[in-house]
This record gives structure tokens, C-alpha cells and sequence, in this order.
């Protein structure tokens, strides 16, 4: 019996910085961003409630027009998986870096007062939200997005966001 295992990511969060993207010598395009994902609890001892926010480092390969949309407080889907590398700094130290190598990227929510894309209805955002195209090669299509009646979602603007 063959073992098998698993390596995904999902995260729904919030853009930490904009995005940077720089070419490989090859001419590839790697698309770098971080994202923030919150969780609230209620702390049992105190009965106060707890936030704790945490940070994944996200890399998007052959994607070089999406990084347009990319921007700091934006809500964003990454569906990836886990890639964990180890180099050695400038005093000789190994050092591991854990980052979230992205298959799907896509845009939630609308554009607010930041400018983007429009979508020709003089809103000046789009509820439907912006996806990556697929690398080369095929893969399967991005997740079928559903219409949403808050282009904001859950009443949040980008003056919401703390980053």
C-alpha cells in the first residue's frame, strides 16, 4: 500500500505590504506578498476576548500582471502548498524560511476608494473578484466565485484594516 500525504494551503486574509515583482534570469516572473490572517478567542481564565494575527509569506511564479492588483489591506484567497528552504545568511548562520508557494490567487471583495479595475458600471470597483491566470501548462481553473451584495464584505473598508 502506497502512503500518501497531503500539502495545502488556504488562506483568506488581508495584503500586509504590496506586492514585488522581479524576473529570473530565465525571464520568469516571482511575484512576492505576505498576507495576515486573524483568529479571535475568549481567553478562559480572564474571559476577555483575544486576537492574535499571523503572518505567511507568499510567492506567485509567472503571474507578473497580477501584482498590479495586489495591494497593501486588500482581501486576497491563496490556495498553495508549504515549501520550506534553508540558506546560509552573510555571518555563515543556516537560517529556514517557510513560504506559502501560491497555485491560485484571487481578489475578494471590491476595489473601495484605492482605484483599480472597473468593471464599466462607473463604480469604480467590481464585486467579482480578479484571478491570476493559470501558469503555462494547463492546471485546473481557478474556484467559480459567487456574486457577492457587499462588495466589502461584512461592512469592512480598507480604513478598517490596522496595516
Amino acid at each position: 500500500m502506497a502512503s500518501r500525504s497531503v500539502n495545502k494551503v488556504i488562506l483568506v486574509g488581508h495584503l500586509g505590504r504590496d506586492a514585488e515583482t522581479k524576473f529570473t534570469p530565465g525571464g520568469a516572473s516571482v511575484t512576492r506578498f505576505s498576507v495576515a490572517t486573524n483568529r479571535r478567542w475568549k481567553d478562559q481564565q480572564s474571559g476577555e476576548w483575544k486576537d492574535e494575527t499571523d503572518w505567511s509569506n507568499v510567492v506567485l511564479w509567472r503571474a507578473e500582471n497580477l501584482a498590479n492588483y495586489l495591494q497593501k489591506g486588500k482581501q486576497v484567497y491563496v490556495e498553495g502548498r508549504l515549501q520550506t528552504r534553508s540558506y546560509e545568511d552573510k555571518d555563515g548562520k543556516k537560517v529556514y524560511s517557510t513560504e506559502v508557494v501560491a497555485d491560485d490567487v484571487i481578489l475578494l471583495g471590491g476595489q473601495g476608494g484605492g482605484g483599480g479595475r472597473d468593471d464599466g458600471d462607473g463604480g469604480g470597483y467590481s464585486s467579482r473578484p480578479v484571478s491570476m491566470p493559470r501558469s503555462a501548462g494547463g492546471g485546473r481553473p481557478a474556484p467559480a466565485a459567487q456574486p457577492m451584495d457587499d462588495p466589502y464584505g461584512q461592512g469592512i473598508t480598507d480604513d478598517d484594516v490596522p496595516f
